[in-house]
């Protein structure tokens, strides 16, 4: 398969060495976790992002370690069927969508993939991954839009987003996958920002006002927030810039300047100060309201964010006699969901901004059966079953991407909930997680759900089921 063999050797029984700067035709034999084309060269694995499994590529070796290699295509001698024109001039450089020059439904299928794969290395059980829940219109999707400024290399203020794996800042003409009033706004704001020559924050000398402008939008009520993420506490003209978003823009809401500070990749900082309308928006997520407020997370995607809830909601099965735990609960968003059907559901989230916000969601839409704890789950799901001795009937599991501690796994091994179900943003930590669980339960179902088209990333809900005989 390799094209130059005078840059390759042979050992007894090593595969065949290759090296960087090598160029190779390889047929690409799938695609790998981050949707990067993976080819074979005598049986060494090679990575190639923006190839697409059944191609036939020339490609230049950049990276070999001692187990894989990494390629970049110089030429496609045989294009996949699944392969499309990308509609954004950005995609390549910017990593936010690295899937955008693959056909839509194709991407689903290499989701699906993905998780399969793991499961079939990470779990003694044989279990089928449904197919990955797509949209519609894959298409600005996003309710929450995030733009750094700064300087280009010529020394010109500029917005748009960070370049993938640097924080060199890529002008973008237009997103497809933001929002594109929140992008318009963002924009308007810019412009207002360099037409007064206001400061840009310079991330090597630590110097300059404007960091981020970050947007967020209900997509059922169309409430924005505008938060302007400075380096200090003063904006220069901070009326006539509210007076001129709010004279243009009838559907913000709240603007809130978010103080940051710190030398940090974190975008907002922890002091937020209102300086228009209220200090949150509301959406609405379905029969229920929610407010949304500047350090609150909320999914990114609420259409589909329904769609996984329902399915998560649908195979708890709850009754009116159960207790539910909702771990990493947020802003209560799948807690209410759960509540209608449920005798008691407590919700454990760490972010205590995120609490105050599920507290007043449940006022707001008149839920009493839910009480919303402030904490570290690990500690508090301890203090739930070993001090206050509840025991809940089902418990609905929403890690970030790390997935479960090794505690809060062993509490709930402990007490054997009926139904488990797990909601992960992260295959490889929840198929890694899901074989702790195997030898109590069943998993009933792995179902895909495609919360942020055109990307590598796959939401999944697993659904375990306690097994009869413990």
């Amino acid at each position: 398969m390799g094209k130059r063999e005078e840059n390759v050797f042979s050992s007894d029984y090593e595969s065949i060495k290759i090296q960087k700067n090598s160029e190779y035709i390889v047929d690409i034999i799938d695609n790998g976790f981050e949707g990067e084309g993976i080819a074979k060269i005598n049986n060494f694995a090679v990575f190639i992002p923006g190839a697409i499994k059944g191609e036939k590529v020339k490609i230049l070796i950049i990276k070999v370690l001692k187990s894989h290699a990494y390629g970049k295509i110089i030429e496609i001698i045989k294009s996949s069927k699944n392969r499309i024109n990308a509609d954004c001039e950005s995609y390549k450089r910017c990593g936010g969508c690295n899937l955008r020059h693959i056909n839509y439904d194709e991407t689903l299928k290499i989701k699906q993939n993905i998780v399969q794969n793991l499961v079939n290395k990470g779990l003694k059980n044989t279990i089928s991954v449904k197919e990955t829940i797509g949209m519609k219109n894959p298409l600005h999707y996003r309710n929450k839009a995030q733009y750094p400024l700064g300087t280009d290399k010529e020394g010109n203020p500029v917005i748009g987003v960070f370049a993938r794996r640097s924080h060199e800042i890529i002008p973008v003409k237009k997103c497809f996958i933001q929002n594109e009033y929140a992008e318009e706004i963002a924009k308007y704001i810019f412009n207002f920002i360099k037409e007064n020559n206001i400061s840009l924050y310079n991330e090597k000398t630590q110097k300059g006002l404007f960091r981020h402008i970050v947007i967020k939008t209900g997509i059922k009520t169309k409430e924005i927030m505008c938060i302007l993420v400075i380096n200090g506490k003063k904006i220069p003209k901070e009326q006539e810039l509210i007076d001129t978003i709010t004279s243009k823009f009838k559907n913000v809401k709240s603007i809130v300047k978010n103080v940051n500070t710190k030398n940090t990749n974190v975008i907002l900082g922890k002091e937020n100060i209102n300086i228009y309308g209220k200090k949150y928006i509301t959406d609405i997520l379905g029969d229920y309201t929610f407010k949304i407020s500047p350090l609150s997370f909320y999914q990114v995607n609420p259409i589909q964010a329904e769609k996984l809830y329902n399915i998560g909601v649908e195979a708890a099965n709850i009754s009116k006699e159960d207790i539910v735990f909702d771990l990493y609960c947020g802003i209560g968003t799948i807690s209410l969901f759960m509540a209608k059907y449920a005798k008691k559901v407590y919700g454990v989230e760490i972010v205590d901004e995120a609490i105050k916000d599920a507290k007043e969601n449940a006022k707001i839409n008149n839920i009493k059966n839910i009480e919303f704890i402030a904490g570290d789950t690990e500690y508090v799901l301890d203090d739930l079953i070993n001090n206050r001795k509840i025991i809940p009937d089902v418990v609905m599991v929403d890690p970030p991407r790390k997935g479960l501690d090794n505690k809060s796994i062993e509490n709930i091994l402990k007490i054997k909930p009926n139904r488990l179900i797990y909601i992960s943003c992260n295959p490889a930590t929840l198929i890694r997680d899901l074989a702790k669980f195997e030898e109590s339960y069943k998993i009933n179902q792995i179902q895909p759900v495609d919360m942020f088209p055109f990307t590598n990333h796959v939401e999944c809900v697993a659904v375990l089921q306690l097994k009869q005989n413990m």
